[in-house]
């Protein structure tokens, strides 16, 4: 059975799709801890990090940077909490690998609880996200 993410990456399931290669999809959550909350997740369906291939972890990694650019200067904010949770004991629900991309802004709650997000405010938020990241893809690192 498809994970939620295989489900999302095939396109079965909607998503704000903020940045995809040939082997990860970047896209936000739908329950954020904070804005521009995001999640990036290899296309392989595979439960635990360790599992994961390392051409495919060195990929990952590479995009999760990427992203993560993309989301500090898109939110405006230099501070952000990355995070994986590997298995059940340890908070994993979608047993499909992923990392957490939480942006944090001074006088912000740094607690892990849900933060609301305005009815289209998402797409909004996921707009200007890609936009920042087609700007960072073409320019020369």
């Amino acid at each position: 059975m498809s994970t939620l993410f295989t489900r999302i990456i095939r396109g079965d399931l909607p998503s704000e799709k903020v940045y995809e290669t040939g082997s990860e999809l970047a896209f936000l959550d739908i329950n954020p801890k904070s804005e521009g909350h995001t999640l990036v997740v290899p296309k392989l369906e595979v439960a635990g990090f360790d599992a994961l291939p390392t051409a495919d972890l060195q990929s990952l990694i590479a995009t999760v940077q990427l992203v993560t650019r993309g989301i500090i200067k898109a939110m405006g904010t230099p501070h952000y909490n990355i995070f994986l949770n590997n298995g059940a004991p340890a908070g994993q629900v979608i047993f499909h690998v992923h990392f957490h991309i939480v942006p944090r802004y001074q006088g912000g709650a740094r607690s892990f609880g849900r933060a609301s997000t305005a009815e289209g405010r998402l797409a909004e938020v996921g707009a200007e996200i890609r936009k920042t990241l087609q700007s960072l893809a073409s320019t020369p690192a």
